[in-house]
């Protein structure tokens, strides 16, 4: 009894050992899991932490610049009152002529706010990540037809690529399953034989028609609904051209006769009578209106900040990176990658501009007209987008509404 029970205690003494090591394996497994997603939180609430500096700074420095502003005017107006109190008609003309020399410029304040697409992405990024766990831990276990990857599988192979990308980007795990072919090992595919893989003119008829409805529902809304996406629009100082003024608190724009010899700076227009809008988009839907007080040579549209700021490739339209519709005296077009529609002609005084960029498209609508359809244009955007105003003909004024 003795001997038939030591081979008993020896094989109960392995499989504890065993057992142990595997738990061991399994524990160094879950740990690292966990490190993996610390460190993801850790890089999310640093990005939103870097912008929080980021927005900080810069209202430190308007704070700077609206002191000296202050001082600036308590000077002037020190020089004034003693201009008044002076008794010699003469020296009091001179004072009053020098005055008058003192040129005096509005402080330029943009609006400063934080980064509302990079906060919506970090926050997107992380819903993301705790949906793929969450499909990794709680799917039910299944057998794994030969051939095919399981649901588990798919998913913890997602996992270990995001985590592994490094810096935090936007469209993880959009870009993720992308990126997925050559990921899993030789034989395997996606699909079993029970399944039949989409085949691709069906999903692209299918996206197109969906594209189609969705820009059809806008066309079909009221200038009432639409206003529900309201994007409140001021135009860039520091992307003016030198010959475009800007007034009434940056949302109206005309030509002047003369350079205006506004401040050097890299995003400036240099060639092309033009500005963008302060605010970008990358995500959502977003709608504006312009008002035209003469539409003789103007244009509206959208375009990239990447667009370029010099040569003829920097006008709108006439590049890939913006598109458009323009007039030319009495022609209405249309521009993108430097092809033109010509357009028929509309005698509405007010543009509106519908953006969504998630459904890859941009329309312009007459305001008030019943056939309101300008044109539209239906791409994939890859970029965040600004819009964009070209004013060429003196008396031509552009007003944001």
């Amino acid at each position: 009894r003795t001997v038939l029970l030591k081979p008993v205690s020896v094989c109960s003494c392995l499989l504890q050992d065993i057992a142990s090591r595997r738990k061991d394996l399994i524990r160094n497994e879950f740990s690292e899991t966990k490190a993996l997603i610390e460190e993801r939180e850790n890089q999310t609430l640093k990005v939103i932490a870097d912008e929080e500096k980021r927005v900080c700074n810069k209202f430190d420095f308007i704070y700077g610049v609206l002191g000296s502003k202050k001082n600036e005017i308590q000077s002037l107006r020190d020089q004034i009152e003693m201009a008044l109190t002076e008794d010699d008609d003469v020296l009091f003309l001179k004072r009053a002529a020098a005055l008058q020399r003192t040129l005096t410029k509005d402080a330029f304040v943009p609006a400063i706010e934080m980064d509302q697409n990079l906060i919506h992405s970090t926050y997107q990024s992380a819903i993301n990540l705790k949906d793929i766990v969450k499909l990794a831990v709680t799917q039910c276990p299944e057998k794994t037809v030969e051939g095919t990857v399981s649901r588990g599988e798919l998913a913890f192979s997602a996992l270990a690529l995001i985590t592994s990308r490094g810096p935090l980007q936007p469209e993880g795990v959009r870009d993720c399953v992308v990126s997925m072919q050559g990921f899993f090992p030789t034989g395997l595919t996606l699909f079993s034989s029970a399944d039949t893989a989409p085949t691709t003119g069906t999903v692209n008829a299918a996206a197109a028609a969906a594209a189609k409805e969705l820009i059809d529902s806008f066309l079909k809304k009221s200038r009432e609904e639409l206003l529900q996406y309201a994007a409140n629009i001021t135009l860039d100082y520091n992307t003016a051209h030198n010959k475009v003024i800007l007034s009434e608190r940056y949302t109206k724009m005309s030509v002047s006769d003369t350079p205006l010899h506004y401040n050097h700076h890299p995003q400036r227009f240099t060639d092309c009578s033009q500005v963008l809008g302060f605010q970008c988009f990358k995500r959502g839907i977003h709608y504006w209106e312009v008002e035209l007080q003469q539409n003789n040579f103007c244009g509206i549209g959208i375009c990239y900040g990447s667009m370029a700021r010099q040569g003829p490739e920097s006008r709108l339209g006439r590049n890939s990176s913006s598109w458009c519709i323009e007039w030319f005296n009495s022609k209405i077009s249309s521009w993108h990658n430097d092809v033109e529609k010509c357009l028929p002609s509309v005698k509405a005084t007010k543009i509106g501009v519908l953006l969504h960029c998630e459904g890859g498209f941009v329309i312009f609508m007459a305001v008030g007209q019943k056939h309101n359809l300008i044109y539209k244009f239906k791409t994939q955007f890859t970029e965040a987008l600004y819009p964009a105003f070209w004013v060429f003909s003196s008396g031509t004024v552009l007003s944001l509404c």
